[in-house]
């Protein structure tokens, strides 16, 4: 008997059911002045995506737009190919892209990731975007790469994978097969009442398969962005529902961490849950792991958890928007807002977040490096100011290519604009104005089954102390 029960196979027409139509409830209509901006965002945004993906069907980590020419990277992960597959059907969605051409398209990826080799059911960290070898040595320095399962990259894959089989009925099946083998149990460390420290009830970080070697940590902190393999693995039965109560609203009391929390214990599903908040310029809220934008708001891009449990999640995702645009604008004093891990706009990668809205103790910065998709996800929490700030970032800086859509990031101290557009965070981009301009688009994979049998009931419960 198949274990997972959201995923239904069915036979059917190689047209994309992408539930296109009369414009829903929400959607930013052609009438609408937003609307012209918004489809040109994406559409290079898409463009960008389209680059970056090979002809073999993966979507490579990154763009250098640096030179005359654009310059893809040698190397993908499980999430850049899940950030092409949404990307596509989102693309089909809006009409950018017809059926029988977006169709080809998940075909080909799916075709690719169907090569790629695999671990426990899931997918290595690093693979070669042109012909999917596993990548053993970083090609930019010829330092030795292991071999490692991410928990929290592979949920990303999986995710464009359940949104490609939506949409696309023909390759239901095979992504079917494809899934049937990811069983999140296997990251996931049982609790042990007796000894909760070594049985915390979460999901470990990853696995290298060259020495058998489990990482040290579990994503302990709820309100991150590796909740969406939690999701995922309860939606499918392969994790336990009492797994979404043992991971941390914030540390407990006299645990190290970056601000005394206020909060609560309540006993949920038999489970004693110490629901925590942080207090930052006066807001109570749900803290991340670093402060950054995407831990938070990346999985609403299509888990609608401020529908599902608009008292606790919703609030906390509002709050945590404004404090983001507190900072930047008050507390900074950068004139700009919006931080998240990103490309460093003098070269290379760092996490960038508001300290104090993050639980680890001298967390991330925000160094005055604003990035475009942190503004992109705030759009369903303060529009007004999230397109103020997305043209004041074009208009001042330059920092939208016409070809590609938004750079990366850009130093508001310098004016130091990014060259790179990241396949991550543009596939957030696209996400989230898929999810303006078409509610729902993406959404639907995530909204019944097991969702709806699993996750929703608990995000119902939910009952954070803000």
């Amino acid at each position: 008997m198949r274990r997972r029960t959201f995923l239904t196979a069915t036979a059917g027409a190689a047209a994309l059911t992408t539930g296109v139509g009369a414009a829903p409830a929400g959607a930013v209509t052609a009438r609408d002045p937003r609307h012209s901006r918004l489809l040109t965002w994406f559409r290079d945004t898409h463009r960008s995506i389209e680059t970056m993906t090979t002809r073999f069907g993966l979507t490579a980590d990154n763009l250098d737009l640096s030179g005359p020419a654009p310059v893809l990277s040698k190397v993908t992960s499980p999430t850049n190919i899940g950030c092409g597959l949404w990307t596509t059907v989102a693309a089909a969605g809006l009409g950018i892209l017809g059926d029988e051409e977006a169709t080809a398209r998940l075909e080909r990826t799916v075709a690719a990731v169907e090569k790629l080799e695999r671990h426990h059911g899931f997918w290595l960290n690093w693979y070669d975007p042109e012909d999917g070898s596993t990548v053993t040595v970083w090609p930019a320095t010829g330092e030795k790469v292991r071999p490692f399962l991410s928990s929290v990259d592979n949920a990303w894959l999986v995710t464009g994978l359940r949104i490609a089989a939506d949409a696309a009925p023909s390759l239901r099946a095979r992504i079917g097969a494809l899934l049937d083998g990811a069983d999140w149990s296997f990251f996931y460390t049982p609790y042990d009442a007796e000894d909760p420290v070594k049985g915390p009830g979460q999901l470990r970080g990853g696995f290298w398969t060259d020495k058998d070697e489990w990482t040290s940590h579990h994503y302990g902190a709820l309100n991150t962005e590796p909740r969406m393999a939690s999701y995922l693995g309860i939606a499918d039965g392969s994790l336990p529902t009492d797994h979404y109560w043992h991971v941390s609203r914030t540390l407990l009391p006299g645990a190290e961490q970056s601000q005394k929390p206020g909060g609560h214990h309540v006993t949920v599903d038999g489970v004693k849950v110490w629901q925590g908040h942080y207090t930052y310029r006066g807001r109570k809220l749900v803290p991340t792991w670093g402060g950054s934008m995407f831990e938070a708001l990346m999985v609403p891009l299509f888990v609608p958890e401020a529908e599902w449990s608009p008292r606790s999640w919703g609030r906390t995702h509002a709050r945590y928007v404004r404090s983001q645009i507190a900072h930047g604008m008050d507390e900074a004093g950068y004139g700009y807002w919006g931080f998240s891990p990103a490309n460093i706009p003098e070269g290379g990668y760092s996490e960038y977040g508001v300290d104090p809205i993050g639980m680890l103790k001298d967390g991330y910065t925000s160094k005055g490096v604003v990035t475009p998709h942190a503004s992109f996800l705030a759009l369903p929490f303060a529009e007004r100011e999230a397109l103020a700030n997305l043209r004041a970032l074009e208009e001042d800086f330059g920092a939208y290519d016409p070809g590609y859509g938004f750079r990366d990031s850009v130093n508001v101290r310098t004016g130091r604009v990014s060259d790179f557009v990241l396949a991550l965070d543009q596939g957030m981009i696209a996400a989230a104005l898929a999810q303006r301009l078409s509610p729902g688009l993406l959404r639907r994979p995530f909204r019944r089954d097991g969702f709806a049998a699993r996750v929703k009931p608990l995000l119902r419960k939910e009952a954070f102390s803000i």
